[in-house]
């Protein structure tokens, strides 16, 4: 049973302020760093630390081995990731104020030019996951490759695109959106959606999990903590969540597991970098009784 995660992989630039800039305002940053991102990188890293086997599928630069260095010591299996000449390893431009808050600038690089044949090789089984974001490309003939096998599809709509949602949507299993975004689907779409189930992230709000088939609903309050960096916490809570599943646990496990893990990430500093590993949550979801 394996996670095959077709995401993106970027350098995180990564700038302090006291707060984010105004439109036509210039700001002295307090501090830089350059980190590991990218939603399919930061979701292999969760999804890896959280103790599933993942496999991620992807494509970078030439240059920047550092970055395939640390999702294979968080335990990614990195050998289906293509190193492309003439294009850049993709990056973000990251702003975040004092409360951690953040805006993003995105730039897809690589992740947009992955090779037709890249997923060619990859034996999906029923047992398998495909997990999926809206950053790269090849996301609708992978996706309907994996359903064909048995595999369940899990599709985090971000950065949200209803094109991009319809092109996949009949191929997913599982929808995972944030609460904007499931505004945004729903006003688009209805909320009879042709998947069979929704997970809908609400930050400080908790999380909460929609079976379509039976109806039922299972929600997750969020664990209060002093937030430091909000970067990468859907990301962190929907690997979580996806590796739970894989692991056989029930929804509400899965549920506690990723807020958890979402919780704790969001005290400390980056995205991919600031992933707990399953001994932190569990020891942190002990202290919480």
């Amino acid at each position: 049973m394996a996670i095959y995660n077709l995401g993106s992989i970027n350098i995180d630039h990564v700038y302090r302020l006291s707060a984010l800039p105004r439109p036509g305002e210039t700001l002295h940053a307090q501090s830089y760093t350059q980190g590991l991102g990218g939603k399919g990188a930061n979701q292999s890293v969760a999804a890896a630390r959280a103790g599933a086997n993942v496999v991620h599928l992807g494509a970078m630069g030439m240059g920047d081995d550092w970055v395939l260095g640390r999702l294979a010591a968080a335990g990614v299996q990195t050998s289906a990731i293509a190193r492309l000449p003439d294009i850049a390893t993709g990056h973000a431009i990251i702003l975040v104020d004092a409360t951690g808050e953040n805006s993003i600038v995105l730039y897809g690089g690589a992740n947009l030019a992955l090779p037709t044949d890249l997923t060619n090789r990859i034996e999906f089984g029923p047992d398998d996951f495909l997990l999926m974001q809206n950053e790269t490309s090849l996301q609708a003939e992978t996706a309907a490759r994996a359903r064909e096998a048995g595999a369940r599809v899990i599709y985090s709509a971000a950065p949200f695109s209803i094109a991009a949602l319809r092109e996949v949507l009949s191929h997913v299993s599982i929808l995972a959106v944030n609460d904007v975004e499931a505004r945004d689907t729903f006003a688009a779409l209805g909320e009879d959606l042709p998947v069979d189930g929704l997970l809908i992230t609400r930050g400080a709000d908790g999380a909460e999990f929609r079976d379509k088939r039976s109806g039922r609903i299972w929600r997750q309050p969020a664990y209060t903590v002093q937030a430091v960096d909000t970067t990468g916490a859907g990301d962190c809570f929907t690997g979580w969540f996806t590796a739970g599943l894989s692991r056989g646990e029930d929804i509400p496990s899965a549920l506690r597991h990723a807020a958890a893990a979402a919780a704790l990430q969001v005290t400390r500093k980056g995205a991919g970098d600031a992933m707990p590993d399953r001994d932190e949550v569990l020891t942190f979801l002990n202290a919480c009784g």
